[in-house]
């Protein structure tokens, strides 16, 4: 693509040394930059892309997109406010908006993302649809595919709009489910990104790290409902507190869909029951009355089960079809997912103070009435501190035994983390608290803690199967630890 076609509709506010190349690529990296490309300098917490532009050069960059000139080198530079926002507009022009020739459903929100999408796509597959999910465990094509890696929640825009370009040409799939991170679109990530349909789950307090408050947290999740436009779906689980404020946001024309279990709803479950094999309920569709029966447990799955319907509905799925592949579906890997039957260990991705406790009030439903309630979780460091004693305190409430350790330390100290996590507790019985901050050790702790019929939650990991440390990362999947302390083989 030349460079004039690149930018036709860029607002720039300059262009320096402009000669009109070809462009073959979109890089921000400068160490993997190729031949043809335009580099991105992207300014960054630790480090500004303007600063590598002369390497980015080096490697065969054949122009820049900067924030400010860029002195000494030869080659066109085009000079536009925010590099970071206008990199989706770049991405989205160079791969010609492979959005808007898909059925593109967003689903945003602070907990249930993840499964959700998966819910959808299991929809889509039994109502005879192809449908390929990007989201936390990478991006796949089917529901039966494999995972491709992904580095965030969701890609980077010239990925993302790559993969959506891919996804449509190649292999000829029309229906995309894309989880929608609160960074994704502060940072326009998904820029470009034609939605025809947009899910809310729940807002309880996560990144404030870097949203600061949870009004600014509301305003990036809200710019996915924003930009919906004429004949566009919203919807939204009007149980959450936020509810109200997301559908006040959503464009006249878009239409409006609803779910809940406490408040009125367009979709509602009813006499909700849970066992040790999974969740039962009523669920109520315009007076008409549909028995379900999930192989997923806890409240949380209603509720994800519920925002998965109510998108079905909206594209005029069947409600048959779609409980027909609901009820199939053994839930979403690291999400209440069962690696022990005796004690029951479950793992999950619990990692906020609403995501704990819904996943120990789940797990309290179905922990026998001579069996205790275990917790083991810890909190991620270089992220919202004010969260930490938040989780300690609705662990003590809610388990009968916590044990606390680390969980992705990052450059903090593990000590200091566990210390900030204890502030929430009334207090330290040994009886009932345990601190060990290695991760490893501490489920391997579970085997002398838990009996038979106890419960046991393994928080905060989920599907990882790794450990960031302060200076390596570190292969460590809870899945795999517990099963081996499990089957009496710990290493």
């Amino acid at each position: 693509m030349k460079l004039d076609e690149l930018i036709e509709y860029l607002q720039y506010e300059d262009l320096i040394n402009f000669k009109n190349i070809d462009i073959t690529g979109i890089s921000y990296n400068s160490k993997t930059t190729k031949k043809g490309d335009i580099f991105i300098c992207l300014p960054g917490e630790h480090a500004d892309g303007h600063e590598y532009a002369k390497m980015a050069i080096d490697n065969g960059a054949a122009a820049l997109l900067v924030e400010r000139k860029v002195e000494g080198v030869r080659v066109p530079q085009v000079v536009v406010d925010s590099t970071r926002h206008k990199i989706a507009d770049i991405a989205d022009r160079f791969y010609s908006s492979p959005s808007k020739g898909i059925n593109l459903i967003g689903v945003t929100g602070t907990n249930g993302k993840t499964t959700v999408t998966h819910l959808i796509q299991k929809i889509f597959e039994e109502n005879g649809q192809k449908c390929a999910l990007i989201g936390t465990l990478g991006y796949k094509l089917s529901s039966n595919g494999e995972y491709r890696d992904a580095k965030h929640t969701t890609p980077q825009a010239p990925e993302l709009q790559a993969t959506l370009r891919m996804i449509k040409d190649v292999e000829k799939i029309d229906n995309v489910v894309m989880e929608v991170s609160s960074h994704a679109l502060e940072q326009n990530r998904v820029g470009g990104c034609r939605f025809n349909g947009a899910v809310f789950t729940n807002l309880t307090q996560d990144h404030l790290d870097y949203h600061i408050t949870m009004e600014n947290y509301f305003k990036a999740k809200a710019l996915l409902f924003e930009r919906l436009t004429e004949g566009d779906f919203a919807a939204i689980n009007m149980d959450d507190e936020y509810g109200s404020r997301f559908l006040s946001v959503v464009p006249e024309g878009v239409r409006k869909y609803t779910y809940g279990i406490k408040n009125n709803a367009d979709v509602m479950a009813k006499n909700v029951s849970f066992s040790l094999n999974g969740a039962e309920f009523k669920l109520l569709v315009k007076g008409v009355e549909y028995n379900v029966n999930l192989h997923m447990n806890g409240m949380f799955s209603v509720y994800n089960v519920l925002a998965a319907i109510t998108a079905a509905i909206a594209m005029n799925i069947d409600i048959k079809i779609a409980l027909k592949a609901l009820q199939n579906v053994h839930g979403v890997a690291g999400r209440f997912e069962v690696v022990n039957k005796k004690p029951l260990v479950i793992v999950d991705y619990a990692h906020t103070p609403d995501g704990l406790e819904n996943v120990l009030k789940s797990a309290r439903e179905i922990t026998p009435a001579d069996g205790k309630l275990i917790c083991l979780f810890g909190c991620g460091g270089d992220r919202d501190a004010t969260k930490r004693p938040k989780m300690g305190a609705i662990a003590q409430k809610l388990a009968d035994k916590i044990i606390i350790t680390s969980d992705n330390p990052r450059s903090e100290d593990p000590q200091q983390i566990i210390t900030d996590i204890i502030a929430g507790l009334k207090s330290v019985d040994p009886e009932i608290v345990t601190v060990e901050p290695d991760r490893g050790e501490a489920i391997a702790l579970l085997k002398t803690i838990a009996d038979n019929n106890d419960v046991v939650i393994i928080a905060g990991k989920g599907h990882e199967d790794y450990q960031i440390l302060k200076d390596k990362t570190i292969h460590f999947d809870d899945r795999e630890q517990a099963r081996k302390v499990f089957e009496g083989s710990v290493i």
